[in-house]
């Protein structure tokens, strides 16, 4: 028993030591020539003109929120529609239920005016 969870420290600690080690050569070999072209802020090329710092409006979070919820649904269908042939019926009926509650929030989001583009 103890032979099998050795592979699985060996494989952690070599999963923890690659990327640390990158890490360390990238700050070790990186190229560090600070100069005021460097130091200088960039923006397309151009130097900014005006206030920089800008509110967005809340509605437009609001609309990415809502699709990403409903593009995450995605991830949640794929492995159901993959071992569709070797579930139960009831798992059919918990696909709804899981489909009508998104709709349900869908139709709230709607109502809220969270999909409004104005």
């Amino acid at each position: 028993m103890t032979d099998n969870w050795g592979f699985v420290v060996v494989f952690g600690l070599i999963a923890l030591s690659i990327p640390i080690l990158a890490m360390i050569m990238a700050w070790l070999f990186r190229p560090h020539r600070p100069g005021p072209i460097k130091q200088s802020t960039y923006e397309c090329g151009l130097e900014t003109t005006g206030e920089t710092w800008i509110q967005f409006r809340v509605q437009y979070y609001l609309y990415a929120l809502v699709f990403v919820l409903f593009d995450v649904e995605t991830v949640f269908l794929y492995p159901w529609a993959v071992a569709y042939n070797q579930l139960p019926l009831f798992a059919l009926f918990e696909m709804f239920l899981f489909l009508a509650i998104l709709a349900l929030g869908l139709v709230y989001a709607w109502r809220k005016g969270a999909l409004e583009w104005s």
